[in-house]
């Protein structure tokens, strides 16, 4: 294999700045040129007391579900400033990455999916099968998914949400965009994907009509398409997920 497959492409990521670093490491190492154009910003809720009063109440709970990396860097945050987790206390997440970032902080079991990276895949799992009369702390951003909540709800158990950080819009050059002449755009949330949409308009989505966006999940293809955009390419999940399928969207380009 070629040792930088990724040379002479211009490569957008429009991941939150905070969670672009790695991503952008390693496309330049693969020989690309990253272009950061973040599309959300996360940050801090503004009421720090209420998610205090929330995670003291955790020893109450018989699990908590961090749904994203934001939220186990948030919620944890919280949670290790109060104190620490209750023993007793069973820890779920939707990816790997998120597990992988619980396992950091001293996690060491943590209930995940194996393969289907997202509520479905959460809910699919054994362990939340039998869920009867447990109280259940989702820890997540402003908004979200009701899925995985309700569907606990049906199934017996209380759901509280736990607002841990918030996501605001920042303001968006995309004049610098278009005329960067990206060869390929990262997408990694539905919510992101929306934006792109809004801040190029139909004149901006016109110029980039074939440019391949790639996104780690079908959901979030799916939405791009419903917001106009035309050529969208579904990877793995992750770094490697993205990675590996602009490595071989460029082979396939190349011969």
């Amino acid at each position: 294999m070629v040792s930088a497959p990724l040379t002479g492409l211009n490569i957008v990521i429009t991941r939150p700045r905070e969670q672009a670093a790695g991503l952008i490491q390693r496309i330049e190492q693969l020989g690309g040129k990253p272009l950061p154009f973040p599309l959300l910003e996360i940050g801090a809720v503004r009421d720090e007391a209420a998610l205090r009063e929330q995670v003291s109440r955790l020893e109450q709970a018989d699990l908590a579900v961090f749904i994203s990396p934001n939220a186990v860097r948030y919620g944890m945050a919280a949670v290790l400033t109060a104190g620490k987790l209750p023993l007793s206390l069973k820890i779920a997440t939707v990816g790997q990455g998120s597990a992988k970032s619980l396992c950091d902080l001293g996690v060491q079991q943590v209930i995940a999916p194996p393969e289907r990276f997202d509520s479905e895949g959460l809910l699919a799992l054994p362990e939340l099968q039998d869920v009867s009369g447990w109280r259940v702390m989702i820890f997540r951003g402003d908004g979200g998914r009701e899925l995985l909540g309700d569907t606990l709800v049906a199934r017996g158990a209380t759901v509280e949400y736990v607002t841990c950080y918030v996501r605001s819009k920042p303001e968006l050059d995309t004049d610098a965009l278009l005329a960067a002449m990206p060869e390929a755009i990262i997408v990694t949330s539905s919510e992101a994907a929306l934006h792109l949409c809004e801040a190029l308009g139909e004149h901006g989505r016109e110029q980039l009509v074939a440019v391949p966006l790639f996104v780690p999940h079908q959901r979030i293809a799916d939405a791009a398409r419903q917001h106009g955009w035309k050529y969208v390419i579904v990877t793995g999940s992750g770094d490697d997920g993205l990675l590996s399928g602009l490595i071989a969207w460029v082979y396939t380009k190349r011969n």
